[in-house]
């Protein structure tokens, strides 16, 4: 457009290049500029039973003033989380404000046709939400989330504090980014804020806009007399009946740039923003929330004064409009004050509020008005405002500027272009202003290509046909928008996706028809990797070249032009004819005609290569490595910069004009390799071309090839002569070669700057071979090995392999090398011969091809100096599912947080474990079938199964042995110690169909032994048995529920006369933890006294018979003589110590803590020093420097070091008036312990009291727990504490206090060996209260919130957050301490400790995973209508869904590593958890560690269900096929 063309003050204007919206009763701007234009209401008026099916209370319905409507936004629990990375689970904690949001502004974005690959990300966000009415109403119900890992997503998620900046991360904008919050004028103050960023040129594009969704929507609302709420449900601006509005969901987003620059860059303009004001009204008003006349008029005086016009050429106001009885008359007041500034005029400037069609929405108020004021003046119409029978009389209308306008009105402009006035004012006085005007006419589309590249691309195969569909559609309706206006937004103004659509078209026609038959063969379709693939360009020697090639690229191509043109003099000036004279005559010549003469054929075709590659080149395609045929590498070698584009030249004319002087000669293609063809060949056949494995060239005099052929022909062997009458790269140019050498050396070769693969070797060339003219004269004589080339360029599978010249012979011959299942892409960039087309839709497709398949492309370049303009196309079509919370009731809510109270009063912290008598569970009608016995070596498991199978069972019985064996009586063996024996016993029980119902494991019956070896025994025949079994269970995957019951004898102590065996307690943590972890599997322990007779074992047999047939459950039971008892946990309150009560501490008296250095230790240890001032002995694993080296470590250390901090700890207790010795010692290691005994007696004297609080973190779903690792954790808590008090035996300690656990009872999964751990020291302190001797004290600590393990172990995201929402009910130190003072003034053998209440903590347990994984993943389709996968295509599409939902990745390539892609266990469970939905099947978590790639998933879940995989396609010839065949019949003899 010229500057005529321009009004003053559009240097500074702004315009609105792009809109998007979503608002009452319209999903997009088309729809909702319809509505307004046809007077339609958007409000929606509900039924009771509509609204009693939302929960609306009767009392609600009956109250007075209830009104039955609202302003409802379709769809807001909907949202593409995948599109923006979130998974579920975070999408439902998300304030739909925000998701809607982020939807709305990716499609301003994209109809401002605004490219975020290819243009600046100087790009501002102004936006505004309203109040989160989802937190409040929907989320808030739900408390566990506040208090759990998601909390922190919840505030991040609901805050108005991050809309902007979340919007700039996904778009990654790196303009200002503002948050603004004014009321009800916030998305007009955002555009206003805007507007100045864009004219200070802190951005180059500003996204600007408001939303506001009110939940729940569809409830209706109660009017107020005398308040904003309408009491009908319509809002009447200006109208006499006018008594308020109602409140509703929308959303709205405006694109702006400088008007220049939206101008320059040909950008569809909405309307032009002359300039815009905002202000406050300060006291100057009746109240806080009441408008203020001169306020408002105030703010549009100033926006007249800044766009330098006069308010008689404004014709139309968009109000705000409320229709109020207070605030209309005196919004029409302050208008009317800032009018008369400049006209006396009456009546010609229409008003009119939206308000009146979609109600008030708050926070997008403004931007609703500012799109309707926008699209008037683009359109040339005022849409009519609602409602109005009599203009409010309190309004002066005659003398007023303004009338209503309450039909739909042409407005035609009056010497100046069209322009309105937006209002928006804000509760509390913020009021904004803007001044609008048409936008200058565009400048026209210039001419282009007669075939257009219509690229499109979406982050889902789903969503790609979709979009392919919409522009389909969108074409066949808008035949007036230019097709290379519309190619030239899709490749400049969408991000691309890697899943990819391109199709070359002559018209919009043309488009529609091939787009709506997606099948089409000229519709391509690929998938990109990211980061760019390389690309290789494939040059074709002699021989390709034909008359006319690239003719229509020489014409409508300037880039091929300019280089053909410069070959083409360079060639002249030589003595050549004119090539374009020779390849495109006059007339009719047949264009696939050979051409004749090298000397000029050969030139000829070094000229389009050339050209062809500048072509690619000037489009952004530039090679990452060339590869050329023959003479092809003389190309390769002058873009590589070997050879002078004139020296090129020369030597290829040279080259030709060699071999017109060569006596005439032949060439044959035979399909066999090169070891096969050799043999065959004399002194007058030379090897000229290994082109592949089994296609190779031979050359020699016309004789010899026409006698090659016959013979070939006589053995089957499948061959083609070649046109050509020169036997090139054969011993008959031998004479040539001193002539071509003499040249070749006069030219100055240069060293390569980019890399080519050799002709001659094979491989990559070197600078040495490239500058040695003696290199090039080899290349002439010597076999053509581009065959090995290939090879060499296809060790990269990425890679792009483009044919630039004419036809496709290269591009065969290197897909007849590309391995099946390889990534690699080959394309050819011109037809062959005498195919029948267009040169250009034929590049044109390829250059499609290329981006599809992830090439990078410069579409500036490809259209050049064009004039094209931005159009407005189909937006992305968003793959929307349901991601919502909905509403918990109240006393869900009160029940929910009940039992986990912190208890105010300590003493109300502590819990004994207890036993109670029951009755004997009833037997069922029906018992199980299958049954699955570890038997023991007593007989008492012997004795079980024959009862069993009295009964009607059928018992497999496994012992232990030394592997997995079948014995005669078909039962098994296992090793106790070899998981795998494990895994092999239910596969064989799997294949022969008795997987078991029950499983009863004895191994713990039999006495373990003596002293440290009956330690190792019992957890060989037991926890480690029982983990490596439940392992095996949870690999196979639960089709079935399982139940298994662990009979041990000496666990329990219920009589207080038992004779307990605490090694083996530690079963104790597989059966309390199992449960939790492996789905359906529940486990039992049964206790049981040790036979005496045969007749006791029988009894004992009919006992666990019908315990065992009784409906299966988690829990503790022991039978003790005719008794039945079962555990439970009893709170008990236990006081502080009174002052004046004795005390176990004694002044100065020696204690003894291991773990000394860890948190507890120290604290407890600070405790022992404040109080008897102890003598402290400190034993911990990694131990401290030696004393004397104390201070330089300080001086040198700073104070986060570890060893600092502990060093000072203990110089703290020091000054404190203890005497502390640090000593390093493994307390599983017997000597060491007793060396460290040795040196504390040697340093204190008798030791008078031991803590022993050394412990090894736990952490891990049984699933994952090699043996080794378990045995970490184990070893300082059971072996340690044997070991201790065995050397401490006769040493009369005042106490010896274990530090064991809650865990071992609230069994949280990942705590199976923690859990084992502390129930054997709760086990061993019984043990030591029967036998007499030093009080042992089991103290089963709840969390510690500032040290212990709890804080120090490391936990995978998403589960720390968790464990940190657990802390807040966690014991502090000073806490901790109060806590052993009472347990050691009361010396129980065992108590428990938990500030809320334990039982519930133990329910809580039992869904603590499916806590940290969230719900399954909302969908709109249920999984019993969604079809499970199949085959391993579907199972790999699935499954990179999943990956990409909760890893939040964008995309996820076949064999990209879970782990390396930021998954841990616990995104892992969640994987897992929603492969079952999906799925339909039970995967172990092993299975994704085993499987950690979409591809050996997708095997593992469809084995089985895919036929045989077809054969790898047989890539030979069908002369190579044929002669094997021949060769087969003769070794058989026929």
């Amino acid at each position: 457009m010229s500057d005529a063309d321009l009004n003053e003050g559009d240097e500074l204007a702004i315009a609105i290049v792009g809109m998007a919206g979503r608002f009452p009763g319209a999903p997009d701007v088309e729809r909702y500029w319809r509505n307004l234009c046809e007077g339609v209401e958007g409000i929606r008026f509900f039924t009771d039973d509509e609204l009693r099916a939302r929960g609306v209370p009767e009392e609600r319905l009956r109250q007075p003033g209830f009104v039955r409507a609202g302003a409802v936004l379709d769809q807001v629990e909907a949202f593409d989380a995948g599109f923006f990375g979130y998974s579920p689970r975070e999408a439902a904690l998300m304030d739909p404000q925000h998701r809607i949001f982020l939807e709305c502004a990716w499609e301003a974005i994209e109809r401002a046709g605004h490219g975020l690959d290819t243009e600046s990300r100087s790009v501002g966000v102004f936006a505004g939400t309203s109040l989160s009415t989802y937190l409040l109403f929907n989320l808030r119900t739900h408390p566990e989330l506040l208090e759990s890992s998601d909390s922190f997503q919840v505030m991040i998620g609901n805050d108005k504090d991050f809309l902007a900046t979340r919007l700039a991360y996904h778009l990654d904008l790196k303009g200002p980014s503002l948050d603004v919050q004014t009321g009800c004028s916030t998305s007009l103050v955002a555009t206003h804020l805007a507007c100045q960023a864009l004219m200070g040129f802190q951005c180059d594009v500003a996204i600007a806009g408001g939303v506001s969704v009110d939940v729940p929507q569809r409830t209706g609302y109660v009017h107020q007399p005398g308040g904003i709420a309408s009491p009908d449900g319509h809002c009447r601006p200006f109208d006499a009946q006018a008594q308020g509005t109602l409140f509703g969901s929308g959303v709205g987003v405006v694109v702006l740039k400088r008007l220049d620059d939206a101008l320059a860059d040909g950008s569809h303009i909405h309307a032009v923003i002359r300039a815009s004001a905002i202000n406050n009204d300060g006291a100057s008003k009746l109240g806080y929330t009441a408008p203020s006349a001169e306020g408002q008029a105030e703010v549009i005086a100033r926006t007249h004064a800044l766009a330098g016009v006069t308010p008689d050429t404004v014709g139309y106001v968009e109000t705000h409009g409320t229709g109020t009885l207070l605030g209309d008359p005196v919004e029409v007041s302050a208008l009317t004050s800032a009018f008369r500034a400049g006209t006396e005029a009456t009546s010609f400037c229409a008003l009119g509020s939206v308000k009146s069609n979609i109600g008030h929405l708050d926070a997008a108020a403004g931007v609703a008005g500012l799109i309707k004021a926008a699209l008037a003046v683009e359109h040339g119409c005022i849409p009519p405002t609602l409602h109005l029978q009599t203009p409010n009389p309190n309004i002066d209308w005659a003398r007023s500027p303004f009338f209503v306008n309450a039909t739909l009105k042409e407005w035609k402009p009056h010497g100046h272009r069209r322009r309105a006035g937006v209002s928006s004012f804000g509760i509390g006085g913020t009021n904004a202003h803007a001044l609008l005007e048409a936008p200058p006419a565009p400048a026209p589309s210039g001419p282009s290509r007669p075939w257009q590249l219509l690229v499109l691309s979406a982050k889902q195969p789903a969503a790609l046909e979709v979009m392919t569909q919409n522009l389909a559609a969108h074409l066949e309706a808008h035949p007036e928008q230019s097709l290379a206006d519309a190619a030239y937004t899709l490749q400049l103004g969408r991000k691309a996706f890697p899943h990819r659509r391109v199709v070359v078209c002559e018209s919009h026609e043309d488009g529609a028809e091939v787009l709506s038959a997606a099948s089409s063969d000229r519709v391509f379709t690929d998938l990109a990797k990211d980061g760019g693939r390389p690309v290789v360009f494939l040059f074709p020697g002699g021989g390709a070249q034909h008359l006319r090639m690239g003719q229509e690229l020489y014409e409508k191509e300037p880039a091929f032009r300019e280089a053909f043109d410069a070959c083409a003099a360079l060639f002249q000036r030589r003595g050549g004819p004119s090539l374009r004279a020779v390849l495109y005559p006059a007339g009719d010549a047949d264009a696939g005609a050979p051409l004749p003469r090298p000397s000029v054929g050969l030139p000829a075709l070094f000229t389009v290569e050339y050209a062809l590659a500048k072509l690619w080149e000037s489009w952004g395609v530039r090679p990452e490595a060339m590869i050329g045929h023959s003479m092809g590498e003389y190309v390769a070698a002058c873009l590589a910069g070997v050879f002078t584009l004139e020296d090129a030249l020369a030597l290829v004319a040279e080259r030709g004009r060699l071999f017109e002087q060569l006596p005439s000669g032949a060439m044959v293609s035979v399909a066999l390799s090169e070891q096969e063809l050799l043999p065959m060949l004399g002194e007058r056949l030379s090897l000229a071309a290994v082109n592949g494995p089994t296609q190779c060239v031979v050359a020699g005099d016309t004789a010899s090839v026409d006698a090659l052929a016959a013979d070939l022909a006589a053995r089957g062997i499948e061959h083609r002569r070649v046109h050509i009458d020169v036997a090139a790269h054969s011993h008959l140019i031998d004479s040539i070669l001193p002539a071509f050498a003499a040249f070749v050396g006069r030219l100055k070769l240069q060293t390569p700057t980019q890399r080519f693969v050799s002709g001659v070797t094979g491989t990559w060339v070197t600078e040495e071979e490239a500058t040695d003219p003696r290199y090039w004269v080899r290349h002439l004589r010597q076999t053509v090995r581009f065959g090995p080339g290939l090879r060499c360029l296809l060790e990269d599978p990425s890679r792009v392999l483009l044919e630039v010249g004419p036809g496709r012979t290269l591009g065969s011959l290197a897909r007849l090398q590309v391995e099946r299942g390889q990534p690699t892409v080959v394309l050819t960039s011109m037809r062959a011969p005498r195919e029948p087309g267009s040169d250009l839709r034929f590049v044109l497709t390829t250059l499609g091809r290329l981006w599809a398949a992830g090439v990078p492309v410069d579409w500036r370049r490809l259209h050049g100096t064009e004039q094209r303009r931005r159009v407005v196309l189909p937006t992305y079509p968003f793959e929307r599912k349901r991601h919502w919370m909905e509403p918990n009731t109240l006393s869900a809510a009160v029940v929910s947080d009940a039992g986990l109270e912190r208890r105010k009063d300590p003493a109300d912290w502590f819990y004994l474990p207890s036993w109670k008598r029951t009755l004997a569970p009833r037997a069922p009608a029906a018992t199980p079938r299958h049954w699955l016995l570890f038997t023991d070596a007593s007989g008492v498991g012997e004795a079980l199964a024959a009862r069993l199978e009295e009964g009607g069972g059928r018992v497999t019985r496994v012992s232990p042995g030394s592997d997995f064996r079948r014995v005669d009586d078909g039962g098994f063996e296992v090793d106790p110690a070899r998981p795998e024996t494990y895994a092999a016993l239910l596969a064989a029980l799997a294949d022969e169909s008795r997987r078991p119902e029950r499983i009863v494991h004895l191994w713990s019956v039999d006495d373990a032994g003596d002293g440290v070896a009956s330690v190792e025994h019992a957890q060989r025949a037991g926890f480690f048995s029982l983990l490596f079994l439940a392992q095996a269970l949870a690999g196979q995957g639960a089709s079935s529920p399982v139940h298994l019951t662990v009979v041990s004898t000496g666990v329990q102590a219920v009589t207080g006369h038992e004779v307990l065996a605490p090694e083996k307690a530690t079963l104790l943590g597989a059966c309390r933890v199992l449960p939790h972890e492996v789905p359906g599997l529940s486990c039992r322990s049964i206790d049981v006294e040790a036979p005496g007779c045969s007749k006791a074992q029988r009894l004992l047999a009919a006992r666990l018979a019908d315990e065992l047939s009784a409906g299966s459950s988690n829990g503790a039971v022991a039978l003790r003589g005719p008794h039945r008892w079962e555990q439970s946990l009893e709170p008990v309150r236990l006081p502080a110590p009174a002052p004046d009560a004795p005390s176990r501490l004694r002044p100065r008296g020696t204690y003894l803590i291991t773990g000394g250095l860890g948190g507890i230790g120290l604290v407890l240890a600070e405790s022992l020093a404040r109080q008897v001032q102890a003598r402290l002995v400190l034993v911990s694993r990694g131990g401290l420097p030696e004393r004397g080296d104390w201070d330089a470590w300080l001086a040198t250390h700073g104070e986060q070091d570890r060893t600092s901090q502990r060093l000072r700890q203990v110089l703290a207790l020091e000054a404190l008036g203890s005497e502390v010795l640090v000593l390093s010692a493994d307390v599983g290691d017997a000597e060491q312990l007793a060396e460290v005994l040795r040196k504390a007696r040697e340093a204190f004297g008798e030791l008078h009291g031991v803590i022993h609080a050394a412990g090894v973190p736990a952490g891990g779903l049984a699933q994952l727990r090699t043996q080794a690792a378990v045995e970490d954790v184990l070893r300082p808590k059971v072996l340690g504490t044997w070991l201790l008090h065995a050397l401490l035996r006769d040493t009369p300690l005042d106490f010896f206090m274990l530090c064991s656990s809650r865990t071992a009872y609230t069994a949280e999964p990942g705590q199976i060996d923690h859990c084992a751990a502390c129930a054997f020291q709760d086990a061993f302190a019984h043990k030591a209260a029967v036998t007499g001797g030093a009080p042992v004290i089991s103290l089963g600590w709840d969390t510690w919130r500032e040290v212990g393990q709890a804080v120090t172990t490391q936990m995978p995201d998403g589960a720390s957050a968790m464990r940190d929402a657990m802390l807040a009910h966690a014991l502090s130190p000073a806490e901790g301490v109060d806590v052993f003072e009472r347990v050691l003034a009361q010396a129980p053998a065992h108590v428990v400790v938990s500030t809320e209440d334990l039982r519930a903590a133990m329910a809580r347990s039992a869904s603590f995973l499916q806590d940290l994984m969230g719900p399954m993943e909302t969908d709109a389709a249920p999984t019993a209508a969604r079809a499970v996968p199949t085959n391993m295509d579907e199972a790999e599409r699935e499954l990179a869904d999943i990956w990409q939902r909760f890893l939040g990745v964008e995309s996820v390539s076949l064999h990209e590593n879970f782990f390396e892609l930021g998954g841990n266990s616990l995104i892992g469970l969640k994987v897992i958890n929603e492969v079952k939905r999906r799925f339909g099947k039970e995967l172990p978590v092993v299975a994704l560690f085993e499987n950690p790639t979409l591809s050996a998933m997708a095997r593992l879940l469809t084995r089985g269900e895919e036929a045989a995989p077809a054969t790898t396609s047989d890539r030979r010839s069908r002369g190579a096929r044929r002669r094997e065949l021949i060769q087969q019949r003769r070794q058989s003899g026929h």
